[in-house]
């Protein structure tokens, strides 16, 4: 099938968006929920105190809405593109997330951690290569 440079562009800036904001999402996710704090007690009252607490956090919300735009920006895609293509490419933001929790959240990365970001993206560059759309629609 022959692609249009208006659908790989396309294309690119969804890939865009759910890279950013999948990898945003979760890195919000994880900070509101270290804010909350462990769960070390399981009794009802304290599942409801932490439920209560999730969901009157901005910065879950934030994480849901980050999470929400990956998503629509993943059907979107998905309605012409492969899931061949799409999947492969959307794990940049495996590479991103990790990049994100040392800057944003302090995490402390080992070396085989930075190797495994690497290889994630290099397995990205090499499904880029090839054309989003391998089947004709009809």
């Amino acid at each position: 099938m022959i692609t249009t440079k208006a659908s790989r562009i396309k294309t690119y800036i969804l890939l865009l968006l759910m890279i950013c904001f999948a990898a945003l999402g979760d890195v919000l996710l994880s900070k509101g929920m270290k804010q909350i704090g462990e769960v070390s007690n399981w009794s009802v009252a304290t599942i409801m105190e932490i439920l209560f607490r999730t969901f009157t956090s901005n910065t879950i919300w934030l994480g849901i809405g980050s999470l929400l735009i990956f998503f629509v920006s993943y059907l979107l895609v998905l309605s012409w593109a492969d899931y061949s293509y799409v999947s492969p490419a959307s794990g940049m933001s495996y590479a991103i997330v990790p990049v994100l929790g040392y800057t944003l959240l302090g995490e402390v990365l080992s070396t085989t951690r930075w190797a495994g970001v690497a290889l994630i993206l290099l397995g990205v560059v090499l499904v880029s290569r090839t054309p989003h759309c391998t089947t004709n629609k009809g």
